[in-house]
């Protein structure tokens, strides 16, 4: 049997069994999810049962960005409200065991929206409403939940948030640049002397996208998945980013390499989307072009690191760093800048 990227089989064999007594072998293990972030495998053992086991990159990383018992702690928290999670089964912060530490929690059958062909398989145009209204309302009830109860009260810092995001990423974009990009620059400096007041500390996802959410036949959120970024802060920022990936009909984004399912017939707009979830959450969306320019600000910051290592030959090039980071790192920033003037105006 094959030895899967990543994986020590016959020591995560034994780390499974002394988690799940029922264990069957032998255990396949296959990669559904990778590249830059953490790695996702599909863990089957003999009688069919599923599990989803989570890891760090291979390679050099930094262990802040890729915290396994954080994504466990927050995954196991959350198990406990009303927030659809997969259900927990175990952390191995013994990273002998199989390179690095990794946990595993259970496999939540469902759909995954990545692509147009994705939706088409699983949704007709009525069921994307549905699909849509479960997506704000999940998100939503996270932003409702209370992090001390839960155990999540030192997550993070509970205020300032945008202005903590925006001094990160600007640092990190100045440490990779490798060249001047003022919309960069403008917009940070627009963003910092406007930043609204924060109405609410929440557990913020931080990639809260359609894609990062199973959904089930009926159209549901099933489970939230990747919850590497997540931290206290201010809710309106998961709305702001959300914003950016979804794609109305009609429009191009070169930045989402997977595709664009919310381009498809049935999907409401952005405007749409902000006012369900300010009818659900209860807060004031009045700024929420500010949250949109961070949004996008903040994905041209990543996009220009990514060009950076491509340029200096520290990351391996494949298509996506030659042909696109760079001139999307560019496109971005000038769409936030541009909301950023609009709304300084």
């Amino acid at each position: 049997m094959e030895e899967p990227l990543g994986i020590d089989r016959a020591r995560v064999d034994a780390w499974l069994a002394s988690r799940i007594s029922d264990l069957q072998g032998p255990v396949e293990y296959r990669l559904i999810a990778g590249g830059r972030s953490n790695l996702t495998y599909e863990v089957r053992d003999a009688t069919g049962r599923r599990w989803a086991l989570r890891r760090p990159p291979m390679g050099r990383v930094l262990p802040s960005a890729h915290d396994m018992a954080r994504e466990h702690r927050i995954i196991a928290a959350l198990r406990r409200t009303a927030v659809p999670v997969p259900e927990p089964i175990g952390l191995c912060d013994d990273p002998s065991v199989s390179g690095a530490p990794f946990y595993v929690m259970a496999f939540v059958d469902g759909h995954i929206l990545k692509a147009e062909d994705d939706v088409v398989a699983a949704f007709a145009a009525p069921a994307r409403r549905t699909v849509t209204r479960s997506l704000i309302e999940s998100m939503a009830e996270l932003h409702r939940v209370d992090p001390r109860p839960v155990g999540l009260g030192d997550l993070g810092r509970p205020d300032g948030y945008a202005g903590r995001q925006l001094a990160r990423w600007r640092s990190q974009f100045e440490r990779a640049k490798c060249r001047e990009m003022p919309a960069i620059d403008e917009t940070a400096e627009l963003l910092e002397a406007s930043i609204p007041t924060q109405q609410r500390t929440s557990i913020v996802h931080g990639d809260y996208r359609i894609d990062n959410c199973v959904f089930d036949a009926s159209g549901e959120v099933c489970a939230v998945l990747d919850w590497e970024l997540c931290t206290l802060g201010d809710p309106l920022a998961d709305l702001g980013l959300l914003l950016v990936y979804w794609i109305e009909q009609g429009e191009q984004a070169p930045f989402m390499p997977n595709g664009t399912p919310t381009v498809l017939p049935g999907f409401p707009s952005r405007g749409e989307i902000v006012d369900h979830y300010a009818a659900t959450s209860g807060l004031d969306v009045s700024h929420i072009d500010f949250y949109t320019a961070l949004g996008y600000w903040k994905l041209a910051c990543i996009l220009e690191g990514m060009h950076a290592k491509a340029v200096t030959g520290s990351a391996p090039i494949d298509e996506f760093l030659r042909d696109v980071a760079g001139p999307q790192a560019v496109t971005l920033s000038e769409t936030a800048l541009r909301i950023a003037r609009q709304r300084s105006a």
